[in-house]
């Protein structure tokens, strides 16, 4: 490996390690089951990292069975990598239980952790300095000998260098039969200025392959790896989405496509990084997070247009406020109508939806209006495309309603001690059709959307493949108590499409209506215009 830049079939110029099943895992809110880390490793190598760190197998159950069940699998880009550290102070390595525990793992590859720092060494292991040397050479060379490729990784590095420089470099020197040293700001306190400079140093005094693994305490972990890339560093390790203990890892959807797009290093298969987006989403929902919108790269929101200037100039090309094309790492430029909107902006939607309505008209300006009349009521249509579409439509005649509603009544009854109990009782129109109909739900939400759906299945047997994903209130005027006004937004699903609706209202029952009659509407509505 030291000579070599490539692993299978792959020419790369820097190497990814992820280790988001490891140190990911150690975010709060997070806990992976080992379905989760199998789905995850799968995702990771469809998207080519070259290095996937499946955890600790000398310190729980869960991890060995992983090992046991990852290595059945036939990845095409990966190397599995188990996670240790070195043997303790005064245990022969070969009795060392959690050096045997990754011999045990099956794994090829094994990534050791050993300290750099003579601070860590005398107050956190309680050992000499020179056993701790001797900790980190036998166990990398225990670990060649029986075929491993060994990643060592040199725990607060930085920091050790900063404190005592002769040691730190010292402790790499024992790990000089690694195939790669890996340096370490565990802290996250280096700033980029000192990453470049030390690892300058370092590039002097040992020959190996660098790596560099950093946490985002002060906000530089994506800097300080890129830093460290253009220092001479060949490996850069992080995790999706930056997950990671405390304020977390190197975000490495964020490092992949800096290194491709503006480093011109090749770090994934060619033509892989499209994929980028859509790992990070499904990873985020594995792992049971919001995904971050402002997100660079691949949040949703990430090239989102809001200005009506900015619009304006998006329209004559892309590169007066794009970096990059979103295509390129997945994603989807997004223009968004609200009240900060212009014509620019509804003319953009318009196309997107294929209506003709590009031109700058009077109708048009109205519509504009519109819109910022209902956004100052509360509407929010930047996160309810669907209203926003079926709302132009109408506007520009364009759009029948597929049904009429003629009366809606709501009972509620509780007695002491008994749940709630909720019936809706509705009488819609479909032509010269009348359906009558009442169903009875969990609340009052959800009677109200199963009796819509039981008067208008005989017509739009359809409406059985859509469901509800979502659903969220948002309390718009919280002064005004219990009669504030609430904006209700509504995700639905089919087979195929997922879209919102918005609904807004001082009556909650009035708010979801809304959103749920846009729902119905958009799914026909899109169904007809396919037909």
């Amino acid at each position: 490996m030291k000579e070599e830049n490539n692993i299978g079939d792959l020419k790369l110029d820097t190497f990814i390690y992820d280790t988001t099943l490891r140190d990911g895992s150690q975010t709060e809110g997070i806990s992976f089951s080992i379905d989760d880390k199998l789905k995850i490793a799968r995702k990771l190598d469809h998207l080519g990292i070259t290095y996937i760190e499946g955890g600790w197998p000398g310190s729980n159950p869960k991890d060995l069975e992983f090992f046991r069940l990852i290595n059945k699998e036939p990845l095409k880009n990966s190397r599995i990598t188990a996670f240790g550290s070195t043997r303790k102070p005064g245990i022969a390595v070969e009795q060392d239980s959690n050096v045997q525990a990754l011999l045990e793992s099956g794994v090829k590859t094994a990534a050791i952790v050993g300290k750099a720092w003579d601070f860590h060494v005398l107050r956190a292991l309680e050992t000499t300095l020179e056993e701790n040397l001797n900790m980190v050479k036998d166990t990398v060379v225990y670990l060649k000998e029986k075929g491993l490729e060994v990643i060592f990784d040199a725990e607060h590095f930085f920091d050790g260098y900063k404190h005592n420089s002769e040691y730190a470099i010292r402790v790499l020197k024992a790990a000089e039969q690694a195939d790669w040293i890996v340096l370490c700001d565990t802290n996250g306190g280096t700033m980029p200025w000192e990453i470049s400079e030390i690892i300058g140093k370092v590039t002097e005094a040992v020959k190996n392959p660098l790596g560099i693994h950093v946490h985002n305490d002060s906000g530089c972990a994506v800097s300080n790896s890129l830093m460290a890339v253009a220092a001479g560093c060949r490996q850069v390790q992080g995790t999706i989405n930056g997950y990671g203990e405390r304020t977390g890892n190197a975000d490495l959807c964020v490092v992949i496509p800096n290194l491709e797009l503006k480093m011109n290093k090749r770090v994934l298969p060619e033509g892989n990084l499209k994929n980028l987006s859509e790992a990070a989403h499904y990873i985020s929902e594995i792992a049971n997070m919001p995904h971050h919108n402002n997100q660079p790269f691949v949040g949703h929101g990430a090239f989102a247009h809001k200005g009506g200037i900015h619009v304006s100039a998006l329209l004559k090309d892309p590169l007066t406020y794009e970096h990059i094309e979103p295509e390129a790492v997945g994603n989807n430029r997004r223009v968004l109508v609200s009240e900060l909107s212009g014509l620019s902006n509804l003319l953009y939607k318009a196309k997107e939806f294929d209506l003709d309505i590009n031109s700058y008209d009077d109708e048009t300006r109205k519509v504009i209006r519109q819109i910022k009349q209902l956004e100052n009521q509360g509407f929010q249509f930047e996160g309810a495309d669907a209203s926003l579409e079926l709302l132009l439509r109408k506007a520009f005649g364009q759009y029948d309603d597929f049904f009429q509603l003629k009366n809606l009544k709501m009972i509620m009854e509780k007695s002491e001690g008994e749940e709630i109990t909720a019936e809706a009782m509705i009488k819609l129109t479909i032509g010269d059709q009348t359906f009558h109909t009442a169903a009875e739900g969990d609340g009052p939400v959800n009677a109200l959307d199963n009796s819509i759906r039981k008067a208008l299945t005989e017509v739009y047997p359809e409406i059985s493949e859509m469901h509800l994903s979502d659903y969220k209130v948002r309390v718009l005027n919280g002064n005004q108590g219990t009669g504030a006004k609430v904006r209700v937004l509504i995700d639905s699903v089919d087979k195929t499409d997922q879209w919102s609706t918005v609904g807004v209202s001082e009556n909650i029952i009035e708010a979801s209506y809304q959103a749920i009659v846009d729902s119905i509407n958009y799914m026909l509505m899109k169904r007809k215009l396919n037909e």
